[in-house]
């Protein structure tokens, strides 16, 4: 059994056009097109599970680099999320630190008692 990633696929690209690509080259288990969340809409990349792993093999040869709709398709195998190194920095979030009396960098002046 192995898994491949399917990279730069047109978001038009459908599971049985993948399934139809790589049947050529073997057998295939499972077909998963990855989705966005919120539209539902394609986000060009998928996996491609085959039986056989010379058959994967074969099929990462044959079909990298080639065209599908315009596109050139990126095909190699799928590594486990853990073993993917990381990207470095912060996607989300960061800035801040500054106070709502904190403007620019000029320390915060005294200010007189209300009582």
């Amino acid at each position: 059994m192995k898994n491949l990633y399917v990279g730069n696929l047109p978001h038009s690209t459908t599971e049985a056009e993948l399934r139809n690509l790589f049947e050529a080259h073997g057998a295939v288990e499972k077909i998963t097109l990855v989705t966005d969340r919120d539209t539902g809409r394609s986000r060009g990349f998928g996996f491609v599970e085959m039986t056989n792993a010379s058959e994967a093999d074969k099929a990462i040869a044959a079909l990298n680099g080639t065209d599908l709709g315009g596109r050139t398709l990126t095909i190699n195998e799928a590594k486990p999320k853990s073993d993917r190194p990381r990207g470095g920095g912060h996607r989300f979030g960061g800035g801040g630190g500054r106070g709502r009396d904190d403007y620019r960098g000029h320390p915060r002046q005294p200010r007189e008692p209300r009582w």
